[in-house]
């Protein structure tokens, strides 16, 4: 079998190709190695079993062409721009390649696929934000949610969702989607809150926490998010959708105190580093709680997340103390950790309407 990833250069297509390579599959990834590309994580694969295609998931003609090569079974999209701040300074990047890189996947798919038989399967990677946001007692997000995206990240994402299930409908592509909660792990960019918070905390920079800090997340390890997808893969329902959780709702400013701690027990610094956070003026139109019900991808896949949050952030924040090469790279040349994402407009519309 034959995998055509995209995006797997990043923090999760990596996860899912590490976890395809292991199950037996080859895999090409089409990656356009943008600023959060890590092609070091998959450094260590077999040549024979992957291939790497630098190349924009919009250039009509290339994916074409990468069909024709390399002939897929399965299609794991996962190429997206996916950092809501980013989104609030330059949404047309993330219509682009969510919106108009999903629907140039789908069609090269349908043209390829037609009249072949065959396993072919179309996953398509997505997330809970396009769910919009919950109150404090509100139930979990199930697949029968509707959309309300908040964000023009979550926006782009639900707009490549409807073209999913469109292409599903109309043409009877074999197209699956799987919408997770918030991820976490090794090789995350560290623009993301966890990685973020444990690099400011490792070189004793102030941690800056959005608002009062109780916004809501649910927190899912990268792996076994990958594990679900290969599950999704196997057995999955051909046009269904299957939430996928960690079962982990923790408030924002928890998940920062217990980074910290973490570090001080592995990295003792100059102090508490509870002391270097700091609370810093909300995200514009920051969703106050995301929860995922992943009763449907438990009871009839039979898959559920293996790792405990506190497990697994404690071997992500040991993972960053052991690969400070890595990460000091990108402190150095793309991201130094400034905040992203403060629209002026936004912050003057939100003023205006207090």
């Amino acid at each position: 079998m034959t995998a055509l990833v995209t995006g797997g250069c990043g923090f999760i297509g990596g996860a899912i190709i590490r976890r395809l390579i292991a199950q037996g599959v080859k895999v090409v990834n089409l990656d356009k190695l943008t600023y959060a590309a890590t092609p070091d994580s998959l450094a260590d694969l077999p040549p024979d079993r992957y291939r790497l295609v630098v190349g924009d998931i919009c250039d009509t003609a290339l994916v074409r062409t990468v069909f024709e090569t390399h002939q897929p079974d399965i299609v794991v999209h996962c190429a997206a721009e996916t950092h809501v701040d980013r989104s609030i300074d330059g949404p047309a990047a993330f219509l682009e390649s969510n919106v108009t890189g999903t629907f140039t996947m789908l069609d090269a798919a349908r043209e390829w696929w037609a009249g072949r038989k065959g396993t072919q399967r179309f996953v398509h990677i997505s997330t809970d934000e396009v769910y919009g946001s919950l109150g404090p007692v509100d139930p979990a997000f199930t697949e029968q949610t509707p959309f309300a995206p908040s964000s023009p990240y979550a926006a782009s994402k639900a707009a490549a969702d409807h073209l999913v299930r469109a292409w599903g409908h109309t043409y009877g592509l074999p197209v699956l989607t799987t919408n997770c909660s918030n991820n976490y792990g090794p090789w995350q960019f560290p623009e993301k809150l966890i990685p973020l918070m444990i690099l400011s905390g490792v070189e004793e920079r102030e941690m800056p926490v959005y608002g009062h800090g109780r916004n809501v997340r649910d927190w899912l390890h990268v792996e076994d998010h990958a594990d679900a997808v290969w599950t999704v893969l196997q057995n999955g329902v051909t046009g269904q959708t299957y939430n996928v959780g960690g079962n982990s709702e923790l408030q924002n400013i928890d998940v920062v105190r217990r980074i910290c701690d973490r570090l001080d027990e592995r990295a003792p610094g100059a102090g508490d580093r509870r002391r270097l956070i700091r609370h810093v003026p909300d995200r514009a139109g920051h969703d106050a709680r995301y929860a995922v019900d992943a009763g449907r991808i438990r009871r009839e896949l039979g898959w559920r997340p293996t790792r405990s949050f506190d497990r697994g952030l404690a071997q992500t924040v040991d993972w960053y103390l052991e690969n400070t090469e890595w990460w000091k790279t990108i402190r150095a040349q793309s991201y130094d950790g400034r905040r992203l994402g403060v629209a002026k407009d936004a912050t003057a519309i939100q003023l205006a309407t207090a």
